[in-house]
């Protein structure tokens, strides 16, 4: 191998090392950990460590009481999330799956979350994110269907309060997003959401480049 080779195989290693640093920064707990697994178990990949502390800050960082969640991820963001909201705070969570409910469910209970914290509701999103309250959460966190991410971000603009901040997982879909070859369904939503939230003067944008990528903007007030 060339000496050039050498180099660029040392850079690659080096970022590798340097993302895993990242991932594992904050290791997760048992509780997180069996609601990965069984998350993976059954092919509902939940948010990854990093991006799962990311949530956990911002929910923090504007003293959250009012949460949505769309995709429940099987528990695991959701145990991000309420660890970082208040803690009388309330978590809404919508899942088409009833299996993926039930393990968020078993999750919750493993890691300490009392029923009162969750508010669990069956049915596709944009069936059900017409029935909440206009302006009545602090957060939302999206991380389902990802060709619907676009009405998705509508939804959150009706149901945030000024100051309220939007959340996208995946937001870099396994390196398709940024490779302008890649024109599936999924990777095009993404793309057009991420356009929509940088170009909405209503919003502040931030793209954190942590797990598949995580999309951030605030409500101005």
């Amino acid at each position: 191998m060339s000496q050039a080779g050498v180099r660029e195989e040392a850079a690659i290693d080096a970022i590798e090392a340097t993302l895993a640093y990242v991932e594992e920064f904050l290791p997760e707990d048992e509780a997180l950990l069996n609601a990965r697994r069984r998350g993976e178990e059954i092919g509902a990949a939940p948010v990854g460590p990093a991006a799962g502390a990311a949530l956990r800050f911002l929910a923090a960082l504007i003293g959250a009481r009012t949460v949505v969640e769309v995709g429940s991820g099987c528990g695991v963001s959701g145990i991000w999330l309420l660890r970082g909201m208040a803690r009388d705070a309330v978590l809404t969570s919508v899942d088409v799956e009833p299996e993926h409910q039930r393990l968020a469910k078993l999750a919750y209970a493993e890691a300490g979350l009392g029923t009162s914290r969750t508010r669990m509701i069956a049915g596709r999103a944009l069936e059900v994110l017409p029935r909440l309250t206009d302006g009545a959460y602090d957060m939302v966190f999206c991380d389902a269907l990802k060709t619907e991410y676009p009405e998705y971000l509508t939804a959150a603009l009706r149901l945030l309060r000024p100051g309220g901040v939007v959340a996208f997982d995946n937001a870099l879909w396994h390196h398709r997003v940024a490779d302008p070859s890649k024109h599936d369904p999924e990777t095009t939503a993404i793309r057009e959401v991420g356009s929509m939230i940088r170009d909405d003067e209503r919003l502040v944008p931030l793209l954190l480049p942590v797990g598949d990528g995580l999309l951030c903007a605030v409500k101005r007030s």
